[in-house]
This record gives C-alpha cells, sequence and structure tokens, in this order.
C-alpha cells in the first residue's frame, strides 16, 4: 500500500506514551499500528453486528443443541491425571 505523507494534529504526549506501549521508534508507526488495531476492531463489530442481524436456520439451531456439550468427548481420565494438584 501507497504511504503518503500528512499532517496531523495531535497530542505529543499521547503519541509519546503510543510509542512507548508498542515499542516502536516514531509516531508514524505507532498512528500506523493504530490505525490497523481500529480499522480490525470496527470490522469485528460490524461483522458482529450483521451476524446478530440474521436469526440462526433451523439447520443451524439443530447443530448447536446435536450432543452432550458438557464432555469433552474422549476417554482420558482427567481426575486421575490431576490427582495431585487437588490434594
Amino acid at each position: 500500500m501507497a504511504r503518503q505523507k500528512a499532517t496531523i494534529t495531535l497530542d505529543r504526549d499521547k503519541a509519546s506514551a503510543a510509542r512507548a506501549l508498542l515499542g516502536v521508534g516514531s509516531t508514524s508507526e505507532a498512528i500506523d499500528v493504530a490505525l490497523d488495531r481500529l480499522i480490525q476492531a470496527e470490522q469485528l463489530q460490524a461483522d458482529i453486528a450483521a451476524y446478530r442481524a440474521v436469526p440462526p436456520t433451523s439447520d443451524e439451531v439443530a447443530l448447536a443443541s446435536f450432543g452432550d456439550a458438557g464432555t469433552l468427548g474422549d476417554d482420558t481420565d482427567w481426575d486421575a491425571l490431576y490427582a495431585d494438584d487437588l490434594s
């Protein structure tokens, strides 16, 4: 992606704190990381909202209630493996 110079107004203390938290050397790098994270968070929120807006189909409801979700589904004797941790 092409980068271009931009003039912005910002709080220098916030920019310094962001650089320190992110471990980057420049304000440009900190802003780039911040924008990436903002975009990802907003896209996730939009995806969640879209998912919630559409009710599950009857097949999805049936799939969610298939089987016993309360078990691990394997033959491991977890109590025996961790008996020493419980005493």
